[in-house]
């Protein structure tokens, strides 16, 4: 690990963001340009002190999770993500299973105040969301592992179900584990994909006997039901969006005509996290 490289490059990299890049409004005058350490710490999800100790050249070696809350936090290129991990002495990851989200998808997202949008990996694992996806599904951004995938929770952990109607559920069970086949087959012996399979087999009796099917799941847009505490049920269609990386996909959830979600979406965006029970 080539400590004050890599807090150079950090501070470099800091000072050339500006907030409204990443969705922060600018706030009062700030003395120096660039973000603040603060700024980067919560948008990577780590403390303050342990971003400025990294920036300081003496923090410890971060682990590959820490430097890719990093990558994104900073809007790091792919080159310059591979440089991030070359200087903390770790193998950049190959582009197989690649988590890194380039900025230029980072940028859409943060335009898209009023329609949920989520970034997540060939095995479901979320990436990034929007505002307004966090509003409706649930924040992702502090959990880590197994936990950051979608397809781990829907079948280790029943709370993650609540937010969908049952008669759903075994609908949405197909799809993830087709989906699951469909990587496995495609990126077959690597370690990630290896690793999730084994470990819902092993966890999961559903998993298990929905595995054994061999059904195959494309990522074509499907219509989606989701339930929220204050608005209701939404009926959205999830729509997955091109990319440049087969591993990455930005899925956007937009209304189903004929229907009251966007009324009831432009009521979220406007309650955020509130309750309406409690006014």
């Amino acid at each position: 690990m080539d400590r004050t490289e890599l807090a150079d490059f950090l501070r470099r990299r800091r000072e050339q963001l500006q907030p409204a890049t990443v969705g922060l409004p600018p706030g009062a005058r700030r003395r120096t340009p660039g973000l603040r350490r603060d700024e980067v710490a919560m948008l990577a999800g780590m403390s303050t002190d342990y971003y400025t100790r990294l920036e300081q050249a003496r923090g410890p070696r971060p682990s590959v999770q820490v430097l890719a809350a990093l990558a994104r936090a900073l809007r790091l290129t792919d080159g310059e993500r591979d440089h991030l991990y070359h200087l903390s002495g770790h193998q950049a990851p190959a582009r197989g299973g690649d988590s890194h989200v380039g900025p230029g998808i980072l940028h859409v997202l943060s335009k898209l105040d009023d329609t949920p949008a989520v970034v997540i990996s060939d095995l479901g694992e979320v990436l990034v969301q929007n505002r307004m996806h966090t509003l409706l599904s649930g924040d992702y951004s502090q959990k880590r592992g197994l936990d950051r995938c979608i397809p781990w929770r829907w079948f280790t952990e029943p709370a993650s179900r609540r937010i969908f109607p049952e008669e759903d559920w075994e609908g949405l069970s197909h799809m993830h584990v087709g989906t699951v086949r469909a990587t496995a087959a495609r990126r077959a012996g690597d370690a990630d994909v290896t690793e999730l399979v084994a470990r819902l087999r092993a966890a999961s009796p559903e998993f298990e006997r929905l595995w054994n099917e061999h059904e195959v799941r494309s990522g074509h847009g499907h219509n989606k039901r989701m339930i929220h505490p204050e608005v209701g049920v939404l009926d959205l269609i999830c729509e997955p969006l091109l990319t440049p990386s087969s591993d990455r996909h930005v899925l956007i959830y937009y209304p189903a005509p004929n229907t009251d979600t966007q009324e009831k979406l432009d009521l979220l965006r406007v309650i955020g996290t509130q309750s309406l029970s409690s006014r």
